[in-house]
């Protein structure tokens, strides 16, 4: 059997919404990603979340139960040292906000890490910090509006937990923002610098990037010419892929991070009129997608999904009433 991953010669995994939700592993993750190590597979960890450090992460997997080296996770820290190490002399100081862990890899980066105003910072680097301190906003706020070089690790505006949804660093971002009139540098996905230090460290030719966002995970990737796959245990579902542009769409999707070890799924446009995957079909009438076979359980719904998703990007259909059929897929 010729599994999905078998096309390529890494996988890249974000965290957050792939990996785990909170402190509380995936169902199955472990076992998947320990089954992809024993068959060759490189795999890495990828994450915009620059409020740990890389071996505090792995630590975090390991108490998962799940294989890890410091080596094994790329955060957005790391891609913001690079950028700013092009951008600025050695011992520049920084105003931080954000956590101690952001501010300890600046330090080994060869930058001062600073906290006050009086310092008189020539940069402030923002990163997500799960108890920030108000001031602080107001801190790096004032910097910029002195001419401080404004980064950000990432964009991200919300943040998957066990308990649900909460902001992001994309969130703590748009606080200075409202302040001043420049956009931070931004290091994390969408953009390339993060996925491009990925490649870097870890060597990888021709990976995969599995992850839970179209505007982040799948956008990044698209933007280094990286296929994707999108998995459902995060913070988007079927609706967000049925609206996605075509810088967001995945290359493939999968209920989660398994579906790497099952064949890949081949979709069938047939004309204008039908979609088929495995046994699944959308019929096209009228500019209006219907689906005409049953689905028993979630993986005939990704089915389903996968020939619906077609209908939608490449024939330019309606979705009809077919995502309410689909009622198992988030």
């Amino acid at each position: 059997m010729t599994r999905l991953v078998d096309a390529y010669d890494a996988a890249l995994f974000d965290l957050d919404g792939v990996i785990y939700l909170g402190p509380m592993v995936i169902d199955g993750v472990a076992e998947a990603l320990s089954e992809l190590r024993s068959t060759g597979v490189h795999v890495g960890f990828v994450t915009n979340n620059a409020a740990r450090t890389p071996a505090t992460v792995a630590a975090h997997l390991e108490d998962l139960g799940i294989a890890a080296t410091v080596t094994d996770v790329v955060n957005s820290t790391q891609a913001t040292v690079r950028m700013l190490q092009a951008d600025l002399p050695a011992g520049t100081r920084i105003l931080v906000v954000g956590t101690d862990a952001l501010a300890k890899q600046l330090r080994e980066g060869g930058f001062e890490p600073v906290s006050s105003l009086e310092d008189e910072p020539s940069a402030v680097v923002q990163g997500y910090h799960p108890t920030l301190d108000w001031q602080l906003l107001e801190l790096g706020a004032i910097a910029v509006q002195n001419g401080a070089h404004w980064y950000a690790t990432n964009p991200d505006m919300t943040r998957p937990t066990e308990r649900g949804i909460l902001p992001g660093c994309g969130a703590q971002v748009a606080v200075i923002r409202t302040c001043v009139d420049v956009d931070p540098k931004v290091a994390g996905k969408p953009f390339r610098p993060l996925l491009d230090e990925t490649v870097r460290r870890l060597g990888a030719e021709h990976p995969i990037f599995v992850g839970d966002r179209l505007d982040t995970d799948v956008m990044g990737a698209n933007a280094v010419g990286m296929d994707s796959l999108f998995v459902f245990t995060g913070a988007h579902g079927k609706m967000d892929l049925l609206d996605a542009e075509p810088t967001a769409r995945p290359t493939h999707i999968g209920w989660d991070v398994a579906a790497l070890l099952q064949p890949a799924h081949n979709v069938e446009v047939v004309d204008d009129t039908r979609v088929n995957c495995g046994r699944q079909v959308i019929h096209v009438k009228a500019g209006e997608a219907s689906l005409l076979t049953e689905t028993r359980g979630v993986e005939e719904q990704l089915d389903a999904l996968r020939a619906l998703l077609h209908a939608v990007w490449e024939l330019g259909a309606d979705a009809g009433d077919v995502p309410t059929h689909l009622e198992q897929l988030p």
